[in-house]
């Protein structure tokens, strides 16, 4: 059975985009803009882990923290604008299972999602394998959030991250640049599609002499990943 988020964001815009992502990942969602409204959900539905703006109108986010442990092991992803160090090392200690600051990519809120579900679970031993591509070269493990081609880790920023996710989930699909702007970057870069030449040439240059046959373009239309994922 499919996990059900419910995602507390009080921004309709910010709120519809997770919303999107996450059922396009297969997951069932419920949403809601109010703090109050988010611990009767919590109470009532069957809710397998909540997204938490921390800056809600109506009640404190850290005080909807509290009152989700009260009612259970629900896993909290917290959602904020605060960037400080002292701010994430408050919210991880109040009990938040994972810490996205804004603007982020809606890619990597569905993947901190799926490991943060993950590590809930307790599903480790019997985790399905890491994917891997080209032979081996190239592994891809979302829920450590590591890429490793050759051996060696690959060091990426959220958005270079997101565009060797995308193009991986189906090897050989040609993904326009609008396509990879909103999947990797959402509402944050809406409209700006051809930023992404940057960092897919970022991307490339991070995985060395193989950036080009495993990031390829396809004159006219976007981007492919060029490896076949193995077996």
């Amino acid at each position: 059975m499919a996990a059900t988020a419910l995602v507390v964001e009080d921004e309709k815009e910010i709120r519809e985009l997770l919303r999107r992502y996450l059922e396009r990942a297969g997951y069932g969602v419920l949403t809601t803009g109010s703090g109050a409204e988010a611990v009767r959900l919590l109470g009532e539905r069957g809710v397998d882990l909540t997204l938490l703006d921390l800056g809600l109108p109506d009640v404190d986010g850290e005080e909807v923290l509290r009152e989700v442990h009260g009612l259970g092991d629900v896993p909290v992803v917290v959602l904020t604008a605060r960037t400080s160090v002292e701010d994430r090392i408050h919210g991880l200690r109040l009990g938040a299972d994972d810490y996205v600051t804004k603007p982020f990519s809606p890619t990597e809120v569905v993947l901190r999602v799926g490991a943060v579900l993950q590590r809930a679970r307790g599903t480790a031993a019997g985790a399905a394998p890491v994917p891997s591509y080209g032979g081996g070269r190239l592994r891809i493990d979302e829920a450590r959030h590591e890429a490793v081609l050759d051996g060696a880790a690959v060091e990426l920023t959220p958005t270079e991250w997101g565009l060797l996710t995308t193009l991986a989930a189906v090897p050989g699909r040609v993904y326009s640049r609008y396509e990879l702007v909103n999947r990797v970057r959402g509402y944050e870069f809406a409209g700006y599609e051809r930023t992404i030449d940057s960092h897919v040439k970022n991307l490339r240059h991070k995985l060395g002499a193989r950036g080009p046959e495993l990031v390829e373009t396809v004159l006219g239309v976007g981007y492919r990943l060029g490896w076949s994922r193995d077996p």
